[in-house]
């Protein structure tokens, strides 16, 4: 075997390994696609029903509190129309930011450029953060709308000592996660125990593949 035929046959062999390789990249390519996108699409019922839900709750309640403003303030509990009119707002602002995301899941095209779609992806992965920050800023109010003034004029004062202290618990607790509900605690526990699977690990999931993608085509 001559030279040349030993040449040709290192450069058939080399188009061939070149050309496994691409079909091997291809392959891991469009797999990887699949796996972002099974991963979006199984955020969707989720946000679409917590979005129902919201609509109904914000429809319901908000009616009645608005009704309560306008035609009976004077005679309301006003630690009721109060804790309820916190409740209602801050599920209204989270609703909106859930719609927001409902759009972004149905924008992202894992055909696109993959910055695009990791654009998308860090979009709804900060608003995932917000959404619970602002939720969880309830926590307080859901300590006070059973309160009155008979309560608070007559009750007992261990009982009202107790119930000062779970208010303000609450309220440390809201105010705490409001401030540290960020990407940087995303190991520790309470993180986790927070942001479910079909909440966050989907985004998180997407976010991975995207990355492992985009480096595989670069190298």
């Amino acid at each position: 075997m001559n030279e040349n035929t030993l040449k040709d046959l290192w450069k058939s062999y080399n188009e061939k390994l070149e050309l496994s390789l691409s079909y091997g990249r291809k392959n891991a390519e469009d797999i990887t696609q699949m796996k972002v996108q099974n991963f979006i699409s199984s955020m969707k019922p989720v946000k679409i029903f917590t979005i129902l839900v919201g609509l109904l709750w914000v429809g319901i309640l908000g009616t009645a509190v608005t009704n309560l403003f306008i035609h009976a303030f004077s005679e309301a509990n006003h630690f009721f129309l109060f804790s309820a009119a916190i409740q209602v707002t801050l599920t209204a602002i989270a609703l909106v930011i859930y719609i927001y995301q409902l759009v972004l899941i149905y924008q992202v095209d894992i055909s696109e450029p993959i910055l695009e779609t990791q654009e998308k992806l860090i979009k709804l992965k900060s608003s995932s953060l917000l959404v619970a920050r602002i939720l969880l800023l309830q926590l307080p109010v859901w300590t006070t709308f059973y309160w009155n003034d008979s309560m608070l004029a007559n009750g007992n004062i261990f009982l009202l000592i107790t119930q000062g202290k779970v208010t303000l618990t609450f309220t440390f607790v809201a105010v705490w996660l409001f401030f540290n509900i960020k990407i940087e605690n995303k190991d520790k526990k309470w993180f986790r125990f927070l942001f479910g699977a079909s909440e966050w690990q989907p985004v998180i999931s997407s976010m991975n593949l995207i990355n492992q993608m985009g480096e595989f085509k670069n190298g």
